[in-house]
């Protein structure tokens, strides 16, 4: 086992996707293209001929080198065939000590005691759409199935391939008080979705009043068997109108019966992480890990 860090300016983009591609546990963010897009920067580990592969998205401040998680990018970590407990704590082992600080997330097939390393517990919810939907709608809670009737009854209708531009603006206005999400992160985020578009792998929903005004919104994405739940952008006055559970029903209704995984990216939010359950979602625990070597000046700059 060679396991070998690289600058991106040195990675082979092609070998990369490759291993992306055909890993057992690849997920949309780990493509080149979407690392390029969402990370300030990123360099790599790679195992051999690119059999594993490891993204490191990385920043630098006050001469600082940390890592950290894009935004928009659930799970990263390392990506590869026959993973186990001796791989992940080879890679981790291996992370340059110019990396002061850690704060990311890893994957699901991440999931395995290390040592040296502390690991903790986040929730992602998922649900595979391969039956009917009229067995998948019979799983919604019934909370989930009033709000559904109730914004048909009000005849609210779906538009799909709406301006991502429209959802990103209702994606800021609704985070704008709690998330530091930054200008530049939407602005890499439209990119992303345009270059996903070209691709035939994403699509917008959104779902307007009778009015013609727009509830609620999303951009899926498609990758690796799965449909990411990733770019929302809800109105407040449609808060309690049930929008966002009738557009969401309707992307099932869409993709039922297909080999296809709904990937809400989770929450450790309880009111979200019931929101997804009510669609008969159920939880996918994936690690995160957080490491500080700082100095003691530096530790108590930071705080």
């Amino acid at each position: 086992m060679k396991i070998t860090y690289l600058q991106q300016v040195n990675i082979d983009k092609q070998k990369w996707d490759r291993c992306i591609e055909t890993a057992g546990n690849g997920l949309i963010y780990a493509w080149s293209f979407y690392l390029d897009a969402m990370s300030k920067n990123w360099d790599a580990l790679i195992m051999n001929d690119y059999e594993v592969v490891m993204p490191l998205t990385w920043n630098k401040k006050y001469g600082i080198y940390y890592l950290y998680q894009p935004f928009y990018t659930a799970q990263l970590g390392i990506f590869g065939n026959d993973l186990s407990s001796e791989i992940v704590q080879s890679f981790l082992e291996s992370i340059p000590a110019k990396f002061k600080y850690w704060d990311f997330n890893l994957n699901e097939k991440n999931l395995f005691a290390t040592r040296g390393f502390k690991m903790y517990d986040r929730s992602n919810y998922i649900l595979p759409l391969e039956k009917s939907y009229t067995k998948l709608s019979a799983q919604y809670s019934n909370s989930h199935q009033r709000n559904i009737r109730k914004a048909k009854d009000a005849g609210n209708l779906l538009k799909k391939n709406i301006p991502v531009a429209d959802i990103i603006f209702l994606a800021k206005e609704q985070a704008k008080n709690f998330s530091p999400i930054k200008n530049q992160d939407y602005a890499n985020l439209a990119k992303l979705y345009e270059i996903l578009l070209g691709k035939n792998m994403a699509i917008s929903y959104g779902i307007y009043s009778p009015q013609q005004e727009l509830l609620s919104s999303s951009g899926w994405f498609f990758s690796h068997g799965r449909a990411y739940y990733i770019l929302v952008g809800n109105n407040p006055k449609g808060r309690n109108s049930g929008a966002s559970h009738l557009m969401i029903d309707l992307f099932i209704q869409d993709y039922a019966e297909r080999k296809l995984l709904v990937d809400f990216e989770g929450s450790d939010l309880k009111g979200i992480a019931t929101f997804y359950r009510g669609f008969g979602a159920t939880e996918k625990k994936y690690p995160g890990i957080k490491l500080n070597n700082l100095s003691p000046i530096a530790k108590l700059f930071k705080k």
